[in-house]
């Protein structure tokens, strides 16, 4: 690859996942292959994944703490910079920043750390803007967000769909399709099925 498509292929968003977003495996997958395609680079913290393995194991049957151990594993050894700690000054900067939820305050410190240009969540409701443009972060849902990714990056994101595609067990291009739309999902779906119909 040359220097000149590496300075293509630099990641255009920086985005931190919400636990909202990375609990539902078929967006944790699109958002995951997406970034072995280096089209968006994904950050997370250890506290967003405590919440996500912790809503799994109250909502999935047979998802064992032992199971949500394999899942952190997997996504930091296939990712090692994709977890963020948030340090002291990070936690300053969203100390005094007026939300609806204090229990949100660690997802916007995580996303300063990652210096992320985009939070991805899909309670968007939680972060208001004058929170987020105090600290130049913009709030996007998996939908939004998904639907840039396809519009600009159509071939990449047809790869990670097929990735995703089979990667779960029993899946097809309709099946997943549809995961997409039960996830709120509904237009970059629509843009996907789109690409999948003229492959």
């Amino acid at each position: 690859m040359t220097a000149e498509r590496d300075e293509a292929r630099v990641p255009f968003r920086v985005v931190l996942g919400d636990a909202n977003i990375l609990y539902s495996r078929v967006l944790r997958d699109y958002l995951l292959y997406a970034m072995t395609r280096r089209v968006v680079r994904v950050h997370w913290s250890a506290a967003i994944l405590d919440e996500v393995v912790e809503h799994l194991s109250q909502n999935i049957d047979g998802f064992t703490v032992e199971s949500g151990r394999r899942l952190v594993t997997a996504m930091n050894g296939a990712f090692p910079n994709a977890e963020v700690a948030p340090t002291a000054d990070d936690l300053r900067t969203v100390a005094e920043l007026a939300l609806p939820d204090e229990d949100d305050r660690h997802v916007l410190a995580a996303a300063v750390a990652a210096e992320a240009d985009v939070l991805c969540t899909d309670n968007i409701k939680h972060f208001p803007p004058d929170a987020m443009a105090t600290i130049g972060i913009e709030a996007l849902t998996a939908d939004e967000l998904l639907t840039i990714l396809v519009e600009d990056f159509g071939d990449d994101l047809l790869a990670a769909h097929r990735l995703t595609v089979s990667r779960l067990p029993g899946a097809t291009n309709e099946s997943t399709i549809a995961a997409l739309r039960r996830a709120n999902v509904s237009h970059a779906a629509d843009l996907i099925a789109a690409l999948l119909s003229r492959s």
